[in-house]
């Protein structure tokens, strides 16, 4: 499952959540293989230096992303140490889930060969007027930076010709339960049809 910021992403995982599924998610992934203790940790502060951990050992992520943003080389170099370490919690998450099926949570799907890892994709939809309105008021963020989050990522056009099955999350709230519901069917009876 897929979707951009301020899609709603959050909500429709904790919708199938509430239905018994077991949702993996890729942003818990990448926090889990830096906590400290972790050796892809130790060696982020061998590299960048002890200054990049706060005061508790914890990766100081503003002071990280300074630096990755600003230098594509340093970007490369952490992501050659973490897409792996991620890649391999994801798998082995979905690997024991313990549900019918199970949900991969990606902000990223499209982009990444996170892509591979599924048979079925859902896209959590929403115009992107409305993913700038939810996302700056949820983060208190400017309009030009979520701009920004969004024109980094697919356009919103090539997503939903990607996508096997797009959940439009413009509708009222309360009428979530139901079309995830609706959704939830519809993956049950893929299940079957494929067994």
């Amino acid at each position: 499952m897929t979707g951009g910021i301020g899609s709603g992403k959050s909500t429709v995982a904790e919708a199938f959540r509430q239905l018994g599924i077991v949702t993996v998610d890729t942003d818990q992934a990448s926090r889990k293989v830096v906590e400290p203790g972790m050796p892809a940790l130790t060696e982020i502060s061998a590299h960048f230096g002890a200054d990049i951990l706060q005061a508790d050992g914890n990766l100081d992520r503003a002071a990280l992303r300074q630096i990755i943003f600003s230098d594509p080389q340093q970007k490369q170099w952490l992501e050659s140490l973490l897409h792996p370490l991620i890649r391999k919690w994801i798998a082995q998450q979905l690997g024991a889930a313990q549900s019918p099926y199970v949900i991969l949570e990606s902000p990223l799907l499209f982009e990444t060969d996170q892509v591979q890892l599924v048979d079925t994709t859902v896209l959590v939809d929403v115009p992107v007027e409305l993913q700038i309105k939810r996302a700056c008021a949820r983060d208190n963020n400017p309009v030009e930076q979520i701009q920004s989050i969004i024109d980094a990522q697919l356009p919103r056009d090539i997503k939903r010709a990607r996508a096997d099955r797009i959940l439009d999350n413009s509708l009222p709230l309360e009428t979530l339960s139901e079309r995830v519901a609706t959704l939830h069917r519809e993956l049950l009876k893929l299940i079957h049809s494929t067994n």
